[in-house]
């Protein structure tokens, strides 16, 4: 089996002395593990970065076992962020969402795009507020959609209109997260939205399928604090 494609390295683990397992999203064959041989050569060791895009060669002897990679450095993402500490932590915790959630050999363009996309919203002033969107949007994408809307009660407090938690009126949902207007938002209420997603990662995602929290999300919260 020999193919050619293009993706974004999610993952790397060290097999041999010159040899490492990767992790690809594709385009076209959606998440591939491989071998890639001469891993620790000058020409490929400083592209390969988490989250850098790579045009692939792969050939497999068959299905049922695993290939092996030749690469060329397609895209340079990662590097432009590498003094970056919020914004690597980003895209670490990003590939490794993507990582154990996709299954192999999953054709899923749209996740594919939002990889993509996630590069220039790194780029934008509010990168924070549309990464909690795209966050959203890798759930959806994947059959586990979170809609805010059904979980909030409507109530004027001091004259605002405020979102608050059916279940939990002591608890305040930030109004961005429900009308998904583009505004500028307060830092608390960042890390509020982001803890009410991780919530839901955890609980309707993560925890029913026996999956363990990933400590890249923790990491990445830890540098926005």
């Amino acid at each position: 089996m020999i193919w050619q494609d293009k993706g974004y390295l999610l993952s790397k683990i060290k097999y041999a002395e010159n040899t490492i397992i990767s992790e690809f999203y594709t385009e076209l064959h959606g998440k591939i593990s491989g071998l890639i041989f001469g891993a620790t050569s000058k020409r490929i060791r400083n592209y390969l970065l988490i989250g850098n895009k790579f045009h692939l060669n792969y050939s497999a002897k068959s299905e049922n076992k695993i290939g092996n990679f030749n690469v060329e450095i397609d895209e340079i993402t990662t590097p432009k962020y590498l003094d970056n500490k919020q914004k690597l932590s980003c895209i670490i915790y990003s590939m490794n969402l993507i990582k154990i959630l996709t299954v192999e050999n999953q054709k899923n363009l749209k996740i594919y795009k939002l990889i993509s996309n996630l590069f220039e919203i790194l780029n934008s002033t509010e990168w924070i507020r549309e990464f909690i969107f795209w966050e959203l949007q890798i759930f959806k994408n994947l059959g586990y959609e979170l809609n805010l809307k059904n979980y909030v009660t409507i109530k004027k407090i001091n004259g605002n209109e405020t979102f608050l938690l059916k279940n939990n009126e002591n608890k305040i949902i930030p109004q961005f997260l429900i009308n998904n207007k583009n505004q500028i938002v307060k830092h608390t209420d960042l890390l509020i939205s982001l803890n009410i997603v991780g919530d839901f990662l955890q609980k309707s995602i993560l925890g029913p399928n026996n999956i363990n929290f990933p400590a890249s999300r923790s990491d990445f919260l830890n540098s926005i604090n």
